[in-house]
């Protein structure tokens, strides 16, 4: 039986589809975390069992019989979830930590991602660590301005970094959970390119078929925007990652998802493509346009 947590997210629910398509739900099981049974939208043959990781009591079902898991770094309570996964008898834990743990690791975040990769390695279950880099979807944050027809204001606009589309991160995960030779490894994830804001709002741009209005602001500016939704120090952790103090690591572009999956990761263009319709455009179709 596999367990994925954080089912319904960015990364989770493009896992539990790819595992339920292979069959994993027909063969040892295949089971979804969520917080409300009645609104999840399982594939078919997945075990949508209620439960929250904040709340490590409440995950007895979910981990009954379970040997391998999924599960997104600093979401709950996390050394109470390892700890109780580990006494249900979860043999192996993937687990989404972040690359800042290797390029930035003063920042509070990394320190926050470090301490889970600890708890996980010294919890006597088997385990593979993901460190991806800043997520494609992180630009989502722009859809509300988008909608409006606002500029989408952003500092450090030509400052271009590996994002990786979170599919790509699901990919490598889904090889994790069904591949003992990953176990044991600790793996750093980017895109294969680096993209600007300046660029991605282009694409954005490109899939909706209109221009989008662009401003870059300094960094006062971007502080004060961000400080209400993260805190003033969180604030400066993340401006220091999208351009403060960016290092070599940071910037460096990585073949990981190609290696482990045997395809190339995806580009931020096609990201945006799939995700026109977050920011009032056309829903992506695969065949090669809109609908």
């Amino acid at each position: 039986m596999m367990l994925v947590t954080g089912a319904t997210g960015n990364i989770g629910r493009v896992l539990l589809d790819a595992l339920a398509s292979r069959g994993e739900g027909t063969t040892g099981g295949l089971r979804g975390l969520t917080r409300d049974v009645g609104r999840a939208a399982f594939p078919a043959g997945v075990e949508a069992v209620e439960g929250d990781l904040a709340e490590a009591a409440s995950l007895g079902p979910a981990l009954a019989g379970v040997h391998s898991m999924f599960l997104p770094s600093r979401v709950g309570a996390d050394e109470e979830v390892l700890d109780a996964a580990r006494r249900a008898g979860v043999e192996h834990v993937v687990l989404v930590s972040s690359v800042t743990v290797q390029t930035h690791p003063h920042l509070g975040p990394a320190r926050e991602n470090l301490a889970v990769e600890k708890l996980l390695k010294g919890s006597g279950m088997a385990w593979t660590i993901l460190r991806p880099t800043q997520y494609a979807s992180n630009t989502l944050w722009w859809a509300p301005a988008i909608l409006a027809g606002e500029p989408v204001r952003v500092p450090y606009a030509d400052t271009g970094l590996p994002t990786i589309h979170p599919g790509d991160i699901s990919a490598v995960a889904q090889a994790a959970l069904t591949d003992p030779e990953h176990r044991g490894r600790t793996y750093a994830l980017t895109g294969p390119v680096r993209v600007t804001p300046r660029e991605q709002v282009e694409a954005i741009a490109k899939a909706l078929g209109r221009q989008v209005p662009f401003a870059e602001i300094d960094r006062g500016q971007a502080h004060r925007d961000m400080a209400a939704l993260f805190g003033a120090e969180g604030a400066d952790a993340v401006l220091d990652l999208m351009g403060g103090d960016v290092n070599d690591e940071l910037l460096a572009v990585r073949d990981t998802v190609e290696r482990i999956t045997g395809s190339q990761a995806r580009t931020f263009e096609q990201w945006a493509a799939e995700h026109a319709p977050a920011f009032g455009g056309p829903r992506f179709d695969s065949s090669g346009g809109g609908l």
